[in-house]
């Protein structure tokens, strides 16, 4: 039977999935055969199992770090947002139902059997088990059904890690806080994890001192604020924060509902790009390249960019012969209309922009399934893709339908081919998240760009794969140097 270990943290967004997933790629390093777990998760930025079953994308990052294949089981529950308060419900990687916060409320517990299902599997085939918790545990208005914090914690017998965000202010607040709203579940907490420090510890001390003799609880390490180039999966990760340096100037329109903006961090590995993300129309600017990324509602957020005005200066840009591309999302909206007469997302139809003459249809069946793929029928701007090859998944409701060609043949999983992507002029759409991710790819287009501004400078291809490993690596080094592992590994024994 495994061992297990449970971060958890006093509110979103405080650095539970990174810590988790180096403490994946520690135990691993050390030898252990180890899976990450999370009970539940809510998220826009997912990914697709080899078995086209759907996870958050956090886990697969830690299935990664802990050098195991990405599996459904790590994460059993799925909440996908799609706006006015609903939600689609992924249950072990497949859509089970759209339901609002109160209709989920009311028929979680029918989920429970699952994340249990799920976890005894793994328990029985791994030597350690990083079991990651959401949001906060002190929510104590919904505690009485929670199996994504101390109620996964007293199902897998965890202790528990306590992580703060000290950058946010009121660290030591939350901290004692939480425990103090969770005096029935103090055997759990085994240790405080302060993270985002920026200055002098020895300044710190002090608290953390005072800290451990208020709760009886001892600090574990104090994280400095560091970044890395790891996918995440929270629409407020520092993903979206604007990189200011690169002679090349990509935009990203962040869409109300963006989805999987990890499919543009891969630029973040080369100097000579600067990537920033588009909120209004002063932010526009004069890119090099414009990506109209993926979206959980399609409708919707078309809608928002007819509203914003930013309509308009997306069309001003495409008159300017630079390029588009829309990926999943985004490649719907450059389309002529969507319509989803099955009300699979808002309902009714839009107009999309038109930048490519086809028609989006949602239809009941929601595709899922990783994919290799080559572009070989590209004309007009984008032509300097043909040849290029890729690896990549598909996830998506709707099918888009046209009298011209596609651009890319693709394989999926199940050997099938398939055709995917359509390109007119300076516009190019793809249904194929992670299609960035491929070195020739990326180098194709940064060296387009390059050309266009006169630079005369090559871009040498990287291996996108070895590049994340070394982040994960970084990542591992900054947490042995700054966590007690004697003592994490003294609890991981212990347990409870």
């Amino acid at each position: 039977m495994a061992k297990c270990i449970m971060v958890q943290g006093t509110s979103s967004n405080v650095g539970k999935s990174l810590i988790s997933a180096g403490l994946c790629r520690i135990f691993a390093n050390a030898g252990y055969k180890t899976a990450p777990f999370k009970s539940q998760n809510m998220a826009l930025n997912s990914y697709i199992t080899k078995d086209g079953l759907e996870i958050g994308r956090a886990q697969a990052v830690q299935a990664e770090c802990a050098y195991q294949n990405i599996d459904v089981r790590f994460n059993p529950v799925l909440l996908k947002p799609t706006g006015n308060k609903t939600s689609q419900i992924i249950i072990n990687g497949e859509v089970y139902c759209n339901m609002t916060a109160a209709e989920y409320f009311a028929e979680k517990h029918k989920f429970i059997k699952y994340v249990k299902e799920s976890y005894e599997s793994l328990n029985k085939e791994y030597d350690i088990i990083v079991i990651e918790g959401a949001g906060s545990p002190a929510e104590i208005n919904l505690n009485h059904k929670d199996f994504v914090n101390m109620g996964m914690a007293e199902i897998a017998g965890a202790p528990v890690l306590l992580a703060g965000d000290i950058d946010r202010g009121g660290v030591f607040a939350a901290l004692y806080g939480t425990v103090e709203l969770l005096k029935e579940y103090k055997k759990y907490f085994k240790g405080f994890i302060i993270n985002k420090f920026r200055g002098d510890k020895s300044i710190l001390e002090p608290g953390l001192d005072k800290i451990e003799k208020l709760t009886g609880i001892d600090v574990l390490g104090v994280l400095p604020y560091e970044q890395f180039n790891i996918d995440e999966e929270d629409s407020l990760a520092s993903v979206l924060k604007n990189k200011e340096k690169g002679l090349i100037d990509i935009a990203v329109i962040k869409l109300p509902r963006i989805s999987n903006f990890t499919d543009f961090t891969v630029f973040e590995y080369y100097d000579d790009v600067k990537v920033r993300y588009i909120e209004n129309v002063s932010d526009f600017g004069q890119p090099d390249l414009l990506i109209i990324p993926g979206t959980k509602n399609t409708i919707d957020d078309m809608r928002y960019i007819r509203s914003s005005g930013l309509i308009t200066r997306i069309m001003q840009y495409a008159e300017t012969g630079k390029g588009i591309i829309g990926v999943c999302g985004g490649y719907q909206m450059l389309t002529s209309i969507i319509k989803d007469p099955d009300n699979m997302e808002s309902g009714g139809s839009v107009n999309g922009l038109n930048l490519i003459k086809a028609e989006t249809v949602f239809e009941n069946e929601k595709v899922r399934t990783v994919i290799d793929g080559s572009f070989n029928n590209i004309t007009g701007y984008f032509s300097f893709l043909n040849g290029a090859e890729f690896s990549g998944y598909e996830i998506h409701m709707g099918k888009t339908y046209a009298d011209s060609c596609f651009i890319a043949e693709i394989k999926d999983s199940k050997g099938n081919i398939k055709y995917d992507g359509l390109a007119e002029n300076n516009i190019l759409g793809t249904y194929i998240h992670g299609v960035f991710d491929s070195g020739d790819v990326v180098k194709r287009i940064i060296d387009k760009l390059k050309q266009e501004k006169g630079i005369d400078k090559i871009t040498e291809e990287k291996d996108i794969k070895e590049l994340k490993n070394q982040e994960y690596d970084k990542l591992a080094e900054m947490l042995l140097r700054n966590l007690n592992m004697d003592k994490i590994y003294e609890i991981l024994e212990k347990g409870v």
